[in-house]
């Protein structure tokens, strides 16, 4: 294997959804996110094979989304959903036709075509999508990493048995599912935190000494973890961010205090090991490229923004499919202009062939690995051409115009394994680059509440107390799901920020309740409640246990 080399990584996630609303909130996130991006990307690798190429790509399921994509009430669902969206595709169709519009008329058909692609390959593959992306990685065309098991904001839970019940369940999880053990995962919202005297930013709890996140995926098993460039970089955080709340900017000062880090001149295209405090187990770490990222994301400059590219944001109801084009990312909806297929040739074939070339010119500068990670929903669903996009730039890193070639992490990282120790401060990808998104004057409260809870399934855990087995599994199950990033994430962004908000207290108050019926004992009503709960949020079967966070 060249050092030279590409390392593209999509993580795949949703919160737990199914059996928690469909529309415009809930499950039908999950219906989209799998017809318009999942499927699109199976097909995408299948289509590569079928070529001769391995495509190489590392691919973050959550164990939450794979819990999900594996429910029979999804399985059933999606398939009326595929039917629906067709349905209402034909009488966009028919509307368009009668009233003289035979360009939006031809996207519908479009529309209509796609939804019959996507139920006939999902028919193909007997409805099982997570046995598609098992059958890939077995043939050794894909690798998939696993992440926490609701997607935990890792640094800021409250207790390590916290921070280490998600991470081994997470690992348990893949394994049930994926016949072998994780060489990778994927830190929720690329979060990592190291060892050092630590105080909760919310509530009146003493201080603790923490162990370094990298201990943790150690002793689950993990070898690698990626980070943020600036976290390599020494981790100095936006102080905007830092100054708007106060929880925040102490939690910031206490961990430079600690660890006391410093800009320094390493470079992001090779993996090192992580390490902190006296810690003898150091597990690697990938760093994210911010340039390639930048062509990808950048409102300004990501290549989704192209004036040719279908507009995410205006859609015709009642069906919702979408007939109107970018046009000018600065234009008010109502001036956009209609999609063009055809129109899409010419930016798809010259920005896969730029990103190629840059990344080409990036890896050979700095003989190493780029790494390249993004949200796969992105790709197909908020940007509907992204996997040609994709298919386009393997097959071109494939050919013999590139002297890069797509790797999985894992392979790098046997063939190139790290030489160097450096000890990361704490932070995120998100904006700010410390924990701004996920703590503030509005997701504060949700903070209060997972301590609380945290220590109260703690304290009972290790109280020794005899209790009903499918109770106590039940319990630990409503504690991960209030985990959740998600909820905090959803908040701040505005984007669902009532369902957010209702979807915590909801867990909140049913996590509460379980805990009342395990110290008063089980009752006939106490039993039904117990059945109702499991059967709304009956991920993780035969995973979750209390010795996890012992």
């Amino acid at each position: 294997m060249d050092r030279k080399a590409f390392g593209l990584v999509l993580h795949s996630h949703l919160p737990w959804v199914l059996s928690h609303g469909v529309w415009p909130h809930g499950a039908e996130w999950l219906f989209e996110a799998a017809a318009e991006t999942y499927i699109p990307l199976l097909k995408v690798f299948n289509r590569l094979l079928g070529e001769g190429i391995q495509p190489n790509v590392t691919v973050g399921l959550t164990p939450v989304l794979v819990e999900q994509l594996s429910d029979e009430e999804f399985k059933s669902e999606f398939r009326g959903y595929l039917k629906a969206k067709r349905g209402s595709a034909l009488e966009d169709m028919r509307e368009f036709e009668k009233s003289g519009l035979a360009g939006r008329a031809k996207v519908a058909r479009m529309w209509v075509e796609f939804y019959e692609d996507v139920a006939e390959f999902f028919d193909a593959i007997n409805h099982d999508i997570v046995g598609e992306f098992r059958r890939l990685q077995d043939a050794g065309a894909i690798e998939i990493i696993t992440s926490a098991a609701t997607h935990g904001y890792l640094p800021l839970l409250g207790l390590d048995e916290c921070v280490r019940a998600q991470v081994e369940v997470g690992v348990r999880n893949y394994r049930r599912v994926f016949g072998r053990d994780p060489v990778g995962i994927w830190p929720p919202e690329l979060a990592y935190r190291p060892a050092y005297r630590w105080k909760a930013p919310v509530g009146d709890y003493p201080e603790i000494d923490r162990v370094g996140v990298e201990e943790i995926y150690h002793d689950a098993g993990i070898k690698y973890f990626i980070v943020d460039k600036h976290l390599l970089m020494g981790g100095k955080a936006i102080g905007t961010y830092l100054s708007l709340f106060e929880g925040l900017r102490a939690l910031w000062e206490r961990a430079q205090k600690e660890a006391g880090f410093t800009d320094r001149p390493l470079s992001p295209y090779q993996p090192y090991f992580a390490a902190s405090g006296n810690s003898q187990k150091p597990v690697a770490f990938f760093t994210r490229d911010p340039e390639t990222a930048s062509r990808v994301w950048s409102r300004d400059l990501g290549y989704p923004g192209d004036p040719a590219y279908l507009e995410f944001h205006k859609r015709h109801f009642p069906g919702g499919h979408k007939y109107w084009r970018v046009t000018d990312s600065k234009l008010d909806l109502a001036e956009k202009a209609e999609y063009v297929p055809e129109m899409v040739e010419g930016p798809l074939e010259a920005q896969s062939s730029h990103f190629v070339e840059l990344v080409n010119a990036t890896a050979t500068r700095e003989n190493g690995i780029v790494v390249a990670p993004f949200d796969t929903e992105l790709f197909g669903h908020w940007w509907f051409e992204g996997p040609e996009w994709l298919y386009r730039v393997i097959k071109k890193l494939n050919s013999e115009n590139s002297d890069v070639r797509p790797v999985k992490l894992r392979d790098y990282l046997e063939a190139f394994p790290p030489d160097e120790v450096v000890s990361l401060p704490e932070g995120s990808w998100g904006e700010g680059g410390f924990h701004w998104v996920w703590l503030n004057e509005w997701t504060e409260w949700t903070w209060e509440r997972i301590y609380e809870m945290e220590h109260r399934v703690v304290s009972l855990i290790k109280s020794g107390r005899e209790i009903d087995g499918e109770l106590m599994e039940q319990i630990l199950k409503e504690l991960l799901l209030l985990e959740s990033s998600d909820w905090q994430f959803l908040i701040t962004t505005w984007s669902a920020r009532d369902y957010a908000e209702n979807r915590f207290s909801e867990h909140y108050e049913m996590l509460k309740k379980l805990l009342q019926i395990a110290e008063d004992g089980m009752d006939e009503d106490g039993r039904r409640y117990l059945h109702s709960v499991r059967s709304r949020d009956r991920l993780f079967p035969g995973v979750v246990s209390p010795e996890l966070w012992k």
